[in-house]
């Protein structure tokens, strides 16, 4: 089981906070998982292939080619902007 969190505009934009899966079949990575989730098509492939996003994993900031594994948590969002 992994744990998805998705924060900000994501959020408000996939009409959902956060979410507990198995981790599917093959799905070895961030890049992975975008695009296993990506295939839910809407809003969902258009909000996950934003480059600007950043993920993290564990906690930890991660490059998109972060391994994941079951127990992981995944976390996605938006640049923070601030003056």
């Amino acid at each position: 089981m992994i744990r998805l969190r998705y924060f900000a505009s994501l959020r408000e934009t996939l009409g959902v906070a956060d979410e507990q899966l198995e981790l599917p079949a093959g799905i070895r990575d961030v890049n992975d998982l975008s695009r296993w989730l990506q295939a839910r098509g809407g809003e969902w492939k258009s909000a996950l292939a934003d480059r600007q996003l950043h993920v993290a994993v564990n906690q930890i900031i991660a490059s998109p080619a972060a391994a994941i594994k079951d127990g992981d948590e995944v976390a996605w969002f938006p640049p923070v902007t601030g003056g």
